[in-house]
C-alpha cells in the first residue's frame, strides 16, 4: 500500500471542496494532524466535522483515529529513514556540500523506487506483461525525460527478440500510434499525464484497438483517463523539477518490473536471444587490450 501522505496528495484533486480543504490541512502540517480531534481539524480546515469523517473514509479508513495511527507510523518511519541516511528535510540549496547533494538525491531517488514498488498494482502489471509477451509489437511513447524510459523499454524488449518501436520524434510516435492494431500494445510514459502528444498517441492507439498503458504519477490526468490500464509511479519533483530526477527513476523501475516479468513469460526463448545479442554487441565489437 502506498504511504498515507502520498495517498492524500493523489486524492486531493478528486475530493469535494470541503474534504479537499481537510486534505490540504493535513498535508500542510502532518505533525499537527496527529494530535487533532475531528473538531480541531475541521476548524483548522474551515470545514464541517462531517467533512473530516468523509475525508478519512475516502482514503479507506474507518475514521480519523485510524487515519492518525497510519499517519503516525508513516512519520515515524520517515524520521528513521532520514536519520539512517543522515540527511535533513528540505530542498537542495546552495549551501549543501557535494556530499550532501549526493546523499539527498540517493535517498529521494531510492525512496521513489521503493514507493512505486509498493504502489503499483501487481495484477495490472502482470496483465501488461502478458500482453507485451504475446503482442505482434509494442510501441513505447514518451517526451523529454519520459522518453528516456520509453527508449529503455524498447531497447530491453528488443534484446529478447520482441518488436518494440520507439522514436524521440513526436510525429513518428503519433504515426506509430495511428497504425496500431488490436494485437499490439502501446505503453505511454508521462509523469504529469498532460503532455499533448502523449495523450493524442494514446487516444489514437486505443481507437485502433490496441491495449494502451499509461505509466504516470497522476491517476486522474488526461493520459491516465485515456488509457486502458494505468501503472502508477510515486515520485516527488519539488526539487529541480526540470531535471526530472525522481520521476525518471520511478519510470525506469516500472520498465524493469515489466521487462523481467516479460522475460519470465518468454523463458524458453530468453537464453538464445540474450546470447545472440550479447555476441553481436560485445564479442564482435570489443577492443582487445
Amino acid at each position: 500500500m502506498d504511504d498515507v501522505i502520498d495517498r492524500i496528495r493523489r486524492a486531493v484533486h478528486t475530493l469535494r471542496p470541503a474534504e479537499a480543504r481537510v486534505a490540504r490541512a493535513v498535508l500542510d502540517d502532518p505533525d499537527a494532524a496527529l494530535t487533532s480531534t475531528v473538531a480541531s481539524l475541521a476548524a483548522n480546515a474551515e470545514a464541517s466535522q462531517a467533512s473530516v469523517v468523509r475525508f478519512a473514509r475516502a482514503l479507506g479508513f474507518s475514521g480519523l483515529p485510524e487515519l492518525r495511527i497510519a499517519l503516525a507510523r508513516e512519520l515515524s518511519r520517515r524520521q528513521v529513514e532520514l536519520e539512517r541516511s543522515d540527511i535533513a528535510e528540505g530542498q537542495i540549496n546552495s549551501t549543501d556540500s557535494l556530499a550532501d547533494v549526493v546523499t539527498k538525491l540517493a535517498f529521494h531517488e531510492a525512496r521513489s523506487i521503493e514507493q512505486t514498488a509498493r504502489l503499483i498494482d501487481h495484477a495490472d502489471l502482470d496483465t501488461v506483461a502478458h500482453a507485451i509477451a504475446e503482442a505482434s509489437q509494442t510501441c513505447a511513447i514518451g517526451v523529454g525525460a519520459s522518453g528516456l524510459a520509453a527508449g529503455d523499454l524498447a531497447q530491453k524488449l528488443q534484446r529478447i527478440g520482441l518488436m518494440c518501436q520507439y522514436s524521440p520524434d513526436t510525429h513518428v510516435q503519433l504515426t506509430q500510434a495511428a497504425l496500431a492494431s488490436p494485437d499490439s500494445v502501446l505503453v505511454a510514459f508521462s509523469f504529469g499525464g498532460s503532455t499533448v502528444e502523449v495523450y493524442r498517441s494514446v487516444k489514437l492507439a486505443r481507437a485502433r484497438g490496441a491495449l494502451t498503458v499509461a505509466v504516470t504519477n497522476a491517476p486522474e490526468s488526461p493520459v491516465a483517463k485515456a488509457a486502458d490500464i494505468v501503472l502508477l509511479t510515486s515520485a516527488r519533483e519539488a526539487q529541480l523539477r526540470a531535471a526530472a530526477l525522481a520521476s525518471r527513476m520511478a519510470q525506469l523501475a516500472v520498465v524493469d518490473f515489466l521487462f523481467v516479468r516479460v522475460a519470465q513469460l518468454r523463458f524458453d526463448d530468453l537464453e538464445s536471444a540474450l546470447e545472440a545479442t550479447r555476441v553481436a554487441v560485445l564479442e564482435q565489437h570489443r577492443v582487445e587490450g
